[in-house]
């Protein structure tokens, strides 16, 4: 049974031994940090809960608050980030303080990521820094513009969702590409030169570069990478501030400083005046060019974008914030973006991207709004316009060095070790070579290719296999016929999905098989196309016509015939559907059962063997009494997500609680938590007098004194035949108890004399369903009968006890068959349906009603 499955009632799932938890991922450039999902079935899971707001006075307030000192944590990251990044693009420094506050402002204010903080990234350095250099910078910021353009379009098409399908092995391989681009640049510059055009010049360069290197330039990149990697040990056992302070920010005052104090002679930033800023001007170049440019920058910061927003919701999750934080809307986020770039290249700055850094040191700051992007935004402005004079004293090598940190830590190995896991390495490395060789869109389309030829070779990796029962009967012969007689047998099985590509060995296989032989050919996989199907059949009727038996089975052991209509087959569904498709002949109902049977061990028991091994071994402890009816469409482990161990299961005709001073007979099954039943008959004396019914109260008794359960859970049922029964007794001979003159009193008719105070009940006016009326009488009779057993239940003396000094609870739940919706009697007598999700059971029906 999954993990993770709603409890019934309140009651914890039987389910211990859950699925192997997942390695967290992490984010493009922080190794700690969530990774984004990559799929839009992940992005459906990062739902935020939480209470209520605080108090409307109070909430602007510690918003504000919050929100300041998020801001001024994310500000004081973004700051040597911006300025590095655009160094390393080759880009004006200013441009990457404007992007940094347009991500802010712009982005912030309509983004629909709230605590999502976006700016220059490193994703889009190596396209950035390609473009500055076949285009030149105002054309780039064109480029930016239209590429923004092309985000807002998208976004409007509602698409955002589709760009996290794209495969997690590609993307780790775009990222781990680009981050060894970037580091393999900056090393020049940590070295005390210059990078090349290129990856593979640049790595060639290297032997020259440390030949000539500038030790001033060295010893400064020593400082800032010793205070990175060192940072969160120091950070972690320091006090004050120093807890607060960001890394990059540490590194960068510390070189400074280091560099200042010694003297050090070494190129600084250098920020011109904003009046003589460059604004984008028109790209000229080849059309396809500048076309494949703008579609580069779209596809790449999108995508950085987008999965940056999808782990930010799970980092707000796993905060377990108190403040109501909405969830990531992707189209609107894209939005935004667009929105951000094209304001960005207007102005003269760099792409813009959700920062994954940035925007996880926001939420670990306590930010619970845009406000403290917005706010991020404004101290960046503020920042250019009045510190210039200091962050000019900033060493270009501190920057290089801080750059090619962050371009190390994008080659993550708890990405190898996921794609490993996954046999994905070819298409992570064929990714990360494509984007260091050729670029990143192109190393992308390599990716992609490498992908889909994988998913195409693992789709015809079909094994088929042949081997030979000797004197084993033909399948389909006569039991009771003499084993040595029958022909030796075969069988083929095959292993994998069966497509047109696994036909020529498919066929070589079955050309091995004797004329005459009787052959079992077992299909394991999940799909089969009609190329193989056909040739299946005709080798089959070939077969048969000479003198051969065969037979198509699927793993479970049933045959297999051509089928009707197509249906999915799951664990819940009748015998009849167990199998995808079945023979035309209808098995008896012990074969089905025995099937039955058979496909558990098969398949279920290796996966709860040892669950029950460690009930069997500990005894059963459920926390439940659940009381329902003997009807076969109610599953009480599927309605309630149950397992062994979980229900100790009551079941009789109509859910019917006698009075334990009441009489009564019948036939009553008792099934015990580890899925054991028993039955108890009529009960009567010698001269064939009724005897009082004890069945369920020796099982009411067993279970609230002996197996102390918590709660016991009445559950009716829509259509209840034992309901059904009391209305056409009333109806056609006014009684129901069987005294009526000619009707025979039967065990039935003596058993639902437990119903008659239901009956009564109904007509007074029974409990009420919240959401709709009643469907027709029975389902009235229904709903008072589960509130009525509940009123039974309190005149037994076991149960009175244990409601009086408050260590058991009742509950009354209906289920309505044709709708698979469950009900609960709440405190107000009224019946409410359970909604899908985390807390399911209304507030007002989750209490008890004792």
């Amino acid at each position: 049974m999954p993990a993770g499955r709603p409890t019934p009632l309140g009651s914890p799932s039987a389910e211990r031994a859950k699925d192997p938890e997942h390695e967290p991922e992490h984010d493009p450039e922080h190794t700690a940090d969530p990774e984004p999902a990559k799929t839009a079935e992940h992005a459906e899971h990062a739902a935020v809960p939480g209470p209520a707001a605080p108090p409307e006075h109070t909430a602007p307030r510690r918003t504000l608050v919050a929100d300041l000192s998020a801001s001024v944590t994310v500000f004081l990251i973004a700051l040597p980030l911006s300025l590095g990044i655009a160094l390393a693009t080759g880009a004006p420094l200013q441009a990457g303080l404007l992007s940094a506050a347009v991500g802010g402002i712009v982005v912030g204010l309509i983004s629909g990521a709230p605590l999502q903080v976006s700016g220059p990234a490193a994703g889009l350095t190596v396209v950035t820094a390609d473009l500055i250099q076949q285009y030149g910078w105002r054309a780039t910021c064109a480029i930016t513009a239209f590429a923004g353009l092309a985000q807002l379009a998208l976004g409007s098409l509602r698409v955002a969702r589709s760009a996290l399908a794209v495969s997690p092995a590609i993307v780790h391989g775009m990222l781990a590409g680009i981050g060894a681009t970037i580091a393999l640049a900056q090393l020049h510059i940590v070295l005390g030169g210059s990078p090349q055009s290129s990856p593979v010049d640049n790595t060639l360069a290297l032997p020259g570069q440390f030949a000539g290197l500038d030790l001033a330039a060295v010893s400064v990149s020593a400082v800032v990478i010793v205070v990175l990697l060192g940072w969160p040990w120091l950070r972690g056992r320091g006090t004050g501030p120093l807890r607060y302070l960001p890394g990059a920010l540490a590194a960068i005052v510390l070189a400074t400083g280091f560099a200042s104090l010694t003297g050090l002679h070494l190129p600084r930033v250098d920020l011109p005046s904003w009046s003589s800023h460059a604004l984008a001007g028109m790209p000229d170049g080849p059309v396809l060019g500048l076309v494949a440019a703008v579609l580069t920058i779209t596809v790449v910061a999108s995508v950085e974008s987008l999965l940056s927003a999808v782990a930010v919701d799970k980092l707000v999750v796993a905060r377990g914030d108190r403040h109501p934080v909405a969830r990531a809307d992707l189209d609107r986020e894209l939005r935004a973006q667009g929105a951000g770039n094209f304001v960005a290249g207007l102005l003269g700055g760099l792409p813009i991207t959700g920062v994954a850094v940035r925007s996880s040191a926001n939420v670990a700051a306590g930010a619970v709004s845009r406000g403290s992007a917005v706010l991020h935004g404004v101290w960046v402005v503020l920042a250019s316009l009045l510190l210039v004079g200091m962050l000019e004293l900033i060493p270009l090598a501190a920057l290089g060095a801080l750059v090619m940190v962050v371009g190390i830590q994008m080659v993550k190995i708890s990405h190898v070790r996921s794609v490993r896991r996954h046999r994905e390495v070819l298409v992570y490395a064929a990714t990360v070579a494509g984007v260091v060789a050729l670029g990143v869109l192109e190393g992308v389309a390599v990716g992609i290719a490498v992908a889909v030829a994988m998913s195409l070779h693992r789709l015809s990796r079909t094994r088929v296999t042949l081997e030979r029962r000797g004197g084993g009967a033909a399948p389909g012969a006569d039991p009771g016929a003499d084993p040595g007689a029958a022909e030796d047998a075969y069988d083929v099985r095959v292993r994998g999905q069966l497509t047109f590509l696994a036909v020529p060995r498919l066929s070589r296989v079955l050309a091995q098989v004797p004329p005459g032989a009787a052959v079992e050919v077992e299909l394991t996989g999940s799909f089969m196309d009609h190329a193989a199907y056909e040739t299946l059949q005709e080798w089959r009727q070939a077969h048969v016509a000479h003198g051969g038996a065969a037979e198509l089975v699927s793993a479970t052991g049933r045959r297999i015939a051509e089928p009707a209509t197509a249906h999915h087959c799951h664990p819940w569904t009748p015998w009849r559907n167990h199998c995808c498709v079945t023979t035309p002949e209808r098995p008896a109902p012990a074969h089905r059962l025995l099937s039955g049977i058979s496909n558990f061990q098969r398949n279920t028991a290796p996966r709860v063997r040892e669950e029950l091994a460690r009930l069997a071994r500990e005894g059963q402890r459920p926390t439940q009494l659940f009381l329902t009816c003997a009807d076969s469409r109610v599953v009480t482990s599927m309605i309630t997500s149950s397992g062994p161990g979980d229900l100790f299961t009551v079941r009789n005709v109509g859910n019917l609680v006698p009075l334990p001073d009441g009489p009564g007979s019948g036939t009553v099954s008792v099934s015990d938590a580890d899925g054991g039943t028993a039955t108890a008959g009529t009960r009567q004396d010698a001269a064939g007098a009724a005897l009082p019914d004890d069945s369920v109260a020796a099982a009411i008794e067993f279970a609230v004194e002996v197996l102390r359960v918590e709660s016991i859970t009445v559950c009716g049922h829509s259509g209840c035949g034992a309901m059904q029964a009391l209305l056409d007794e009333e109806a056609a001979h006014g009684d129901v108890a069987g005294t009526a003159a000619g009707v025979p009193p039967t065990p039935l008719r003596r058993w639902l004399r437990h119903g008659l105070p239901s009956l009564a009940r109904a007509r007074a006016g029974g409990p009420p369903i919240v959401s709709r009326p009643y469907a027709d009488d029975a389902e009235r009779v229904s709903l008072a009968n589960v509130a009525q057993q509940l009123d039974h239940l309190r005149r037994h003396p076991c149960v009175r006890r244990r409601l009086a000094d408050g260590s058991l609870s009742l509950h009354g739940m209906y289920f309505h068959v044709g709708e698979a919706q469950a009900y609960v009697l709440g405190e107000q007598g009224d019946f409410t349906a359970v909604r899908p999700g985390p807390a399911g059971l209304p507030e007002r029906a989750a209490a008890d009603v004792r």
